[in-house]
């Protein structure tokens, strides 16, 4: 959601800006724009189509600089238009701006500056900050901005611009990620690691209510009070990255197809001589004995990849379990103490509803273990202890491997913290650790199962509405297949539990209705078979997914996907696989934008 590069280099500086735009598409976006200094002035280019069309953009008039700033804008305050698009100007030319987050107390700044004169030329409360350093300034541009910052209430990263001193850029950070690159003749800001591993490793990472002052050859830091501030120098694990699409159409399916390395990957840093290992500096067995609750939260897929943990978790230790969503958790009075733990889940590592919700279990004394993909992401940092998932980079919006990895590495947690609690025989850990390790070769066998999908995506183009259902662990796959399925083909698609049909929904049902069913479990999977033959009746169409030894007693459904037998704890990771493959075919025949869907982005800053 919304990117920040910024540049300040001994070079032209277009150039990286785009292909650093680039790096930030797969975080969701509905405009893009750039500025540069050049010849005295802060020259523009905005556009609300993709990077590509405003590379096109600048190609055929441009303009040449050494610093520059660029975004990609998930709209908040007021419509995805070019007028709306960051860069956005100071009333006198003088300063730019671009900025992730949102400016909570905008409109009363706003006021104040309307009444002082100023005048607007957008809707959006990005607007407020480059005036208020319009306002702010006698001469000093760090002083200016830094007194505009102390007025913003809010989330917010911001990197800055001015005609008088055209060999800066200044950024700006609270709550919102900001990452400082340094490297030799140019230093980099960016909200994401990926744009700035590009051009170096060595790397300072912002903390809230502070500033860095770029230049090509240095960067300085300060807080909001103007005094310096000693940072450390941090050499970046990751490289630039794969981007490119191995010759398939669309990162989504390059994606779905990663996923059995991905979880290889993910596995393989933890399992260790046919054992579950973690290297936790706080979370130790002391600790795991003392819990009494563990709950999951985060939003979105992370937060069905949560789902299923508690069911796992519940199975495995005994201890109530339970998932959240972070934007309701952290507002509901959380019962957290130090006999809870919680277990943020976010693939970006910067969700903002999920870092809000950690904090304010902090606060209220609970110890916390985050599971994310990104190294160093603001999560990962306050987290007592972090699993990394090792999903690597995803450019589709619409998630994939990042989920699946997610549950593998709660799948592993689960059975350590059942170890650890004395809660597990070791018979039964063993034979659970070696079904993980099984899990890769489970998935190469699913991703065999497209042709169902390739099969129904052409009458399924058409649906306005399709119902997925499933019991227990089979409702949280229920969950992620339709979001799948809404997220990038943009028809309705509703998960129930399916025993809940009875009570509301069945009424919904239609003739020719496609109903998906989900029957992993064999303790709930008769009773699935029950509400299969509800819908039914009232004329819909069933395709249902269970393993082998569940599908070959199964009557009176009219499509089954058949996947391999594995622990019944742990279906849940290869039961969504095939209705991956449904969103994605289902969306081509639609002609959707598969890897950007409309409204959408796939990190979350903003509550």
């Amino acid at each position: 959601m919304c990117g920040i590069i910024a540049f300040a280099e001994r070079g032209s500086v277009a150039p990286h800006l785009i292909k650093g735009l680039e790096r930030l598409e797969y975080r969701g976006y509905d405009s893009a724009g750039l500025a540069v200094m050049s010849d005295s002035v802060i020259r523009t280019c905005k556009t609300t189509k993709r990077v590509a069309e405003l590379e096109a953009k600048y190609n055929s008039a441009p303009f040449y600089g050494s610093v520059g700033i660029g975004h990609t804008r998930w709209a908040t305050h007021g419509a995805p238009t070019e007028r709306n698009a960051h860069p956005h100007l100071s009333e006198d030319g003088h300063f730019a701006v671009v900025h992730n987050g949102i400016i909570e107390n905008y409109e009363a700044l706003k006021a104040e500056l309307l009444n002082e004169g100023h005048v607007f030329k957008s809707d959006t409360d990005t607007e407020t900050i480059v005036h208020l350093v319009q306002k702010y300034y006698r001469g000093n541009f760090l002083k200016a901005v830094l007194n505009a910052a102390k007025r913003l209430e809010g989330t917010f990263a911001a990197a800055l611009m001015c005609i008088d001193e055209p060999d800066t850029v200044i950024a700006i950070r609270n709550f919102s990620p900001l990452i400082i690159g340094i490297g030799k003749d140019k230093t980099v800001a960016s909200s994401d690691i990926s744009a700035v591993a590009e051009h170096t490793k060595k790397a300072v990472y912002l903390n809230d209510g502070e500033a860095a002052v770029l230049r090509p050859d240095s960067a300085s830091f300060y807080n909001f009070n103007g005094e310096p501030v000693e940072k450390e120098l941090t050499v970046l694990d990751v490289g630039s990255g794969d981007y490119g699409k191995n010759g398939m159409a669309h990162y989504m399916l390059k994606e779905i197809f990663e996923q059995p390395d991905a979880v290889r990957r993910t596995l393989g840093a933890h399992i260790k001589n046919g054992e579950v290992a973690f290297d936790f500096s706080l979370f130790d067995g002391n600790a795991v004995r003392n819990i009494k609750k563990i709950c999951f939260v985060a939003c979105g897929s992370a937060y069905h990849a949560g789902v299923a943990a508690a069911a796992v978790f519940r199975a495995l230790t005994g201890i109530a379990s339970y998932a959240f969503i972070a934007s309701e958790f952290r507002y509901m009075e959380p019962m957290t103490d130090s006999s809870t733990l919680v277990v943020p889940i976010s693939q970006s590592g910067e969700t903002a509803d999920t870092l809000a919700s950690l904090r304010e279990a902090k606060r209220r004394g609970a110890r916390t273990v985050g599971v994310v993909n990104v190294v160093d992401s603001l999560i990962a940092k306050e987290c007592g202890d972090v699993i990394y998932t090792c999903a690597g980079q995803e450019t589709a919006v619409a998630t994939t491997k990042g989920y699946t990895t997610q549950l593998a590495a709660l799948y592993m947690f689960a059975i350590w913290f059942g170890r650890e609690l004395g809660a597990l025989a070791a018979e039964r850990e063993a034979e659970l650790t070696k079904s993980l390790t099984q899990l890769p070769h489970a998935l190469e066998i699913v991703l065999r199962s497209d042709a169902h999908a390739k099969k129904h995506a052409s009458d399924l183009k058409d649906a306005s509405s399709m119902f997925f259902i499933g019991r227990g662990l089979d409702y949280a796959a229920a969950l992620e297949a339709a979001l799948k399925m809404k997220e990038i083909t943009y028809i309705h698609a509703e998960s129930c539990p399916a025993g809940e049909l009875k009570h509301g929904t069945i009424s919904l049902v239609e003739p020719g209705m496609r109903v998906f069913a989900f029957l992993s479990q064999p303790v709930t999977a008769s009773k699935t078979v029950n509400n299969i033959k509800e819908v039914r009746a009232r004329g819909a169409y069933t395709i249902c997914c269970a393993p082998q030894s569940i599908a070959e007693r199964l009557t009176d459904i009219d499509e089954l996907i058949v996947l391999p037998d594995i622990e019944p704890l742990f279906f849940n990771i290869i039961e969504v696989v095939p209705f991956q493959f449904y969103a994605y075919y289902t969306a081509l025949a639609r002609g959707c934008d598969i890897d950007k869907p409309r409204n959408l982005a796939q990190s979350v800053t903003v509550e």
